[in-house]
């Protein structure tokens, strides 16, 4: 069973930018990236972790178990 985050979508589109700029931030290629994004390819713990660190949000929130952005202290 794949898992399909529309978050991460989400989060990207808010912040106005695009696959290959998301993509080049976790040093991936955008082929990579879309694979997560559409729930093709699984995503890698580390792959959360580096996402919610650039949004600024909890890996909770990208993987949808809150719908409270805000990250832990």
């Amino acid at each position: 069973m794949r898992m399909y985050f529309p978050r991460l979508e989400d989060l990207r589109t808010d912040s106005d930018r695009t696959q290959v700029a998301i993509a080049e931030y976790p040093n991936l290629n955008r082929e990579v990236y879309r694979r997560y994004e559409k729930g093709i390819s699984e995503i890698p713990v580390w792959a959360v972790i580096t996402l919610s660190e650039l949004y600024d949000v909890s890996a909770d929130y990208i993987l949808g178990l809150t719908d409270e952005p805000g990250r832990r202290a």
